[in-house]
């Protein structure tokens, strides 16, 4: 990398909190290095407090953009001067792309949520899905999967501060797409148990698998799981997480963290920023050996 980095090389970002377990440096560093890009991406630990002072610092510096993770998603969209289309629908950023200090967000987590599954030869389209989490990773995927004709959707979250996001969600999918939505609280564990056994994928999107979680499940019984489900895990840090280790223990076949969606949403992020492709394959090995 130092042979790479000169008075030209231009700096990319990922702001959230915790960030230090990140893969994405890896990602798109080895990218860049691999085509030839005089780019650098770098973590940086911000919080919400600190988000508008980070935020200001792309123009500032005139860094090329930024990844956005939790828990920013939601909170970036107010310093930012444009959003794609998806991202408005979504209401989450997870990139942002700095045209001469006219900063836009994106969100790529749904497409890379679906391309996942798509490059594990799993279909989903037509099925249904349940899901914990309704915050900016939830939100995108459960609107991508919509879009994409996943036929119906039971999203789960705790009463909390995101519960009327989740109750935004699941109005805009019932009115814009052809998927029927539900809204379900966390806490009702039978309803979770029978949502979950009539899906054909299970999907956690929320932070519970992740330091300092790392320890906890919102599945702790194998028996929730089928052997011919699905089980996603947004989380890669730990590689195998405990609600993973549980979806194991039921035997199921496909159970997945999230590097593949990291990888996929990170390639679409590449690719605005630099207008080259990702070689995808390259870094797929590399992340997974």
């Amino acid at each position: 990398m130092t042979e790479r980095i000169d008075g030209h090389t231009i700096l990319i970002g990922l702001m959230a909190y915790p960030i230090r377990h990140s893969m994405s440096p890896t990602m798109h560093n080895n990218a860049f290095a691999k085509l030839g890009l005089n780019y650098v991406y770098l973590a940086f630990d911000v919080t919400n407090d600190k988000l508008p002072d980070a935020i200001n610092a792309i123009r500032t510096l005139d860094m090329r953009g930024s990844n956005v993770s939790m828990p920013n998603k939601q909170k970036v969209i107010p310093l930012l001067d444009k959003l794609d289309p998806a991202a408005e629908m979504i209401g989450a950023v997870n990139t942002i792309v700095n045209d001469n200090g006219v900063l836009t967000g994106y969100t790529t987590d749904g497409t890379g949520f679906m391309q996942a599954l798509k490059d594990e030869n799993l279909n989903i389209i037509g099925e249904k899905m349940t899901l914990a989490g309704a915050g900016g990773a939830g939100t995108a995927i459960a609107v991508q999967a919509a879009l994409d004709g996943v036929k119906e959707i039971s999203i789960f979250n705790a009463k909390d501060s995101i519960w009327e996001n989740a109750k935004r969600n699941v109005e805009m999918i019932n009115e814009k797409t052809n998927c029927k939505a539900t809204l379900h609280d966390i806490d009702d564990k039978e309803d979770f148990r029978k949502e979950i056994a009539d899906s054909i994928i299970y999907c956690d999107s929320t932070g519970v698998g992740m330091k300092p979680l790392e320890d906890l499940t919102l599945v702790e019984d194998p028996t929730w799981f089928r052997p011919d489900m699905i089980v996603f895990d947004t989380v890669y840090a730990p590689r195998t997480t405990k609600l993973m280790t549980v979806a194991k223990q039921a035997g199921v076949k496909h159970v997945f963290n999230g590097l593949g969606m990291m990888l996929e949403q990170g390639a679409q992020a590449f690719k605005l920023w630099t207008g080259e492709d990702m070689p995808v394959e390259y870094i797929h090995d590399l992340l997974f050996s």
